[in-house]
C-alpha cells in the first residue's frame, strides 16, 4: 500500500483548518435558535393555558343519545296493517299499527247494553218506591180495620159475659131453662174465639203493615240520594263502557312522539301479545349528548355551563351550541355488567369517566339531524363568563 505525501496531508489540513471555528458557530447559532423556539413555544403555551386553555375541558368520548319511545300494544290482537317500516319519519299521532277490532266491538256493544239494563232497573226500582208505598197504606188500612173489628169483638165478648153471668144468677131459682143457660154458654164462647181471632188479625195487620214499610225502606234506600246518572250499577256499566270503547280505540298504535322508526318488528298476520314491544320511535329533534370526560377534568364542571360541540357527521363546519344538564349517578365501569373488582392482588388504578349529559339547541337539530349513537366531540366553558 502506498504511503500519502506528507506534502499533501499538510495541504489537507491547511484546507480544513479554517472550517472548524464556522461549523461552531453555525451549530451554536442553532442551538440558540431552537432554544429559542422552544422558549418561545413553552411561554406561549403557558399563556394559552393561563389565559385560555383553562378555561376548557373537551373530551373526544361522547355519544349521541335520546329517550327512544318502545311501541307496544296494549290489548292483544291480529295485526291487520303496518303502514310504517323503519327509517320512516312520523309526526305524533301517526298510525303505526292497526290491530283487527272485531272482538273489541263486540264487547262494546256488550257494555252498552248492559248500561241500559242498568238505567231501565233504576227507572223500575223507581217506580216500585211508589207502589211499596201505596202497600203501606193498604196495610195501615188494614189495621184499622183490625181495629175496628177488635173493638167489635171486645163489645160482643162484654154482652155475651153480661148474659151469661145474668142467666147463671137465676139458674139456680128455676127462672131461666137449662136450654137459655146452654145457649148464653155457647154464646160466649164465641164471642171469646170471635174476640181472639180479632186481636191476631190486628197483629197480623200489624206485621203486614211492618213487612211493608221494610221493602218500601229496603228499594228507598236503593235510590236514596241518586240519580238515574249517579246511582252505582249504572256508574259500573258506563265504567265498563268507557273500558270497552278504549279497548277499541288502542287496537289503533300511534305514534307517541315526533321521530324515526327504528327495529320495526311486526309483520301482517302476526298476533301480539300486551306489552311485547313491536318497533321504536327515535325522537331525533329531542336527542342529547353523553360526554364522557375524566374525573380528574370535573372539578369546576357546573350544571348550565355552555359547551361548544362538534359531530363527526358534519365536521368542524357545523359547531352546536349546547349546556350542561346534568352528571350520571355513577361511573360507565360501575354499571357495567360485569363490574371491575378492584379488591385483588394486582390492582392498578384506571382513571374512570363519568357522563355528563349536554342538552342541543332545537332549532341546529332542526337544520342539522343527528342520529342516536354518533360520535361527537365536546368542549365546555369552565370559566364562568
Amino acid at each position: 500500500m502506498a504511503e500519502a505525501d506528507p506534502r499533501t496531508l499538510e495541504a489537507a489540513e491547511s484546507v480544513d483548518a479554517p472550517a472548524h471555528p464556522e461549523r461552531k458557530a453555525l451549530r451554536k447559532k442553532l442551538l440558540t435558535g431552537f432554544a429559542g423556539l422552544l422558549l418561545v413555544a413553552g411561554v406561549g403555551f403557558g399563556g394559552y393555558h393561563l389565559l385560555i386553555g383553562r378555561n376548557y375541558v373537551s373530551t373526544d368520548n361522547a355519544y349521541v343519545n335520546a329517550e327512544t319511545a318502545q311501541i307496544t300494544p296494549l290489548v292483544a290482537g291480529q295485526v291487520i296493517d303496518v303502514p310504517v317500516s323503519d327509517t320512516h319519519v312520523v309526526k305524533r299521532g301517526d298510525v303505526l299499527l292497526r290491530l283487527d277490532d272485531s272482538d273489541a266491538r263486540i264487547a262494546l256493544a256488550e257494555a252498552e247494553a248492559d248500561l241500559a239494563r242498568a238505567r231501565r232497573q233504576f227507572g223500575q226500582t223507581s217506580a216500585n218506591s211508589g207502589a211499596l208505598s201505596a202497600q203501606v197504606d193498604a196495610r195501615n188500612a188494614d189495621i184499622a180495620r183490625a181495629e175496628a173489628q177488635l173493638a167489635s169483638a171486645r163489645a160482643d165478648f162484654a154482652k155475651a159475659q153480661v148474659d151469661f153471668d145474668r142467666r147463671a144468677k137465676l139458674a139456680p131459682s128455676g127462672a131461666v131453662s137449662g136450654d137459655e143457660l146452654t145457649s148464653a154458654t155457647n154464646a160466649l164462647a164465641a164471642a171469646r174465639a170471635n174476640l181472639k181471632l180479632a186481636e191476631a188479625g190486628l197483629a197480623q195487620a200489624g206485621s203486614t203493615r211492618s213487612a211493608a214499610a221494610g221493602n218500601l225502606a229496603a228499594n228507598d234506600a236503593i235510590i236514596a240520594g241518586t240519580t238515574v246518572e249517579t246511582n252505582p250499577d249504572v256508574l259500573a256499566a258506563k265504567a265498563r263502557v268507557d273500558k270497552a270503547r278504549l279497548d277499541l280505540d288502542r287496537t289503533v298504535v300511534r305514534a307517541p312522539v315526533d321521530g324515526v322508526v327504528t327495529r320495526r318488528q311486526v309483520q301482517l298476520g302476526q298476533r301480539v301479545a300486551p306489552g311485547a314491544v313491536v318497533m321504536m320511535v327515535v325522537p331525533i329533534g329531542q336527542v342529547y349528548v353523553d360526554a364522557n370526560f375524566k374525573e380528574g377534568q370535573l372539578q369546576n364542571v357546573k350544571v348550565g355551563q355552555p359547551v361548544e360541540l362538534v359531530s363527526d357527521l358534519y365536521g368542524s363546519g357545523v359547531v352546536y351550541k349546547g349546556k350542561v344538564i346534568g352528571f350520571s349517578g355513577g361511573t360507565g365501569s360501575s354499571f357495567a355488567l360485569i363490574p371491575a373488582q378492584n379488591a385483588t392482588g394486582n390492582w392498578v388504578k384506571v382513571v374512570q369517566r363519568l357522563p355528563v349529559r349536554i342538552a342541543l339547541e332545537p332549532q341546529q337539530l332542526k337544520e342539522h339531524p343527528l342520529r342516536v349513537g354518533l360520535s361527537m366531540e365536546a368542549e365546555i366553558d369552565i370559566s364562568g363568563r
